[in-house]
């Protein structure tokens, strides 16, 4: 289980971007953010991969304590996090192969990831691939393939890293809505056969009711939100997407 505790994000420029935040997520559990833009998603995000460190409170893993308690155990804790991203961050010239394969980089030392990779490590990248319906385009180029392949090699970079958990920031708001289903459906499938916890942010309703285990919805920093698909309303829609924005904090 992943807890955070009263976790709130206040960057330097004054924007109270999170406001204090408590949250559990149960292992295997398919969490989905919604929100609109600067509600506070990515911000968590960040947090709960050690990208930014919150100003309050905490976040921890059952069995590991704090992710925060020494750089050893953050380094440990993202080595565990897989992260799918909007834009894809894929390196264009390489093959879709060799992408997945920076998944492996974190699974060892910085020396050792300075030569060519072993084959076990490369067997578990094709296998990745395989999960995604692109093993046969392994060898293409990455900026050779459409915008839906190129997330769905996103997904097999992460899962090749073969995480607990996978963190999702918007990863279809880039694409047409048939693809951004299939991406999320893969997503979904593979989390669900192999246990990973996931949370994932989305602008997309339907997307989030139609995978989501459970949801939370953000509004100016804060949850405003917290329930099934089945619970989220036009009431709570409106809630979530009307709130005022996150606010300077007070000097």
């Amino acid at each position: 289980m992943l807890q955070l505790q009263n976790v709130a994000m206040t960057y330097p420029n004054g924007v109270v971007a999170l406001l204090p935040t408590t949250i559990a997520v149960p292992k295997g559990q398919f969490l989905v953010l919604l929100g609109p833009s600067g509600a506070g998603k990515s911000t968590l995000l960040r947090c709960l991969n050690g990208l930014v460190r919150p100003t309050q409170g905490d976040i921890a893993v059952e069995g590991r304590g704090s992710i925060f308690q020494s750089s050893r155990s953050l380094r440990d804790h993202r080595r565990r996090t897989g992260m799918i991203f909007q834009q894809h961050h894929l390196i264009g010239r390489l093959s879709a192969l060799q992408n997945v394969l920076l998944g492996r980089v974190g699974a060892h030392t910085a020396l050792r990831s300075m030569f060519p990779l072993p084959r076990a490590d490369q067997r578990i990248a094709l296998q990745a691939l395989e999960r995604v319906g692109l093993l046969e385009r392994a060898l293409d180029r990455a900026d050779e393939l459409s915008g839906g392949q190129q997330q769905r090699i996103g997904i097999a970079r992460a899962m090749a890293q073969q995480p607990e958990m996978v963190l999702a920031d918007e990863p279809v708001a880039s694409l047409d809505p048939t693809s951004g289903e299939k991406v999320l459906a893969d997503l979904h499938r593979i989390c669900r056969e192999d246990g990973i916890t996931a949370i994932v942010s989305l602008h997309q309703v339907e997307l989030a009711r139609q995978f989501a285990d459970r949801l939370i919805g953000l509004a100016g920093g804060r949850i405003v939100f917290q329930g099934t698909a089945s619970q989220l309303g036009q009431t709570i829609l409106d809630q979530i997407y009307t709130a005022a924005p996150p606010q300077m904090a007070a000097a």
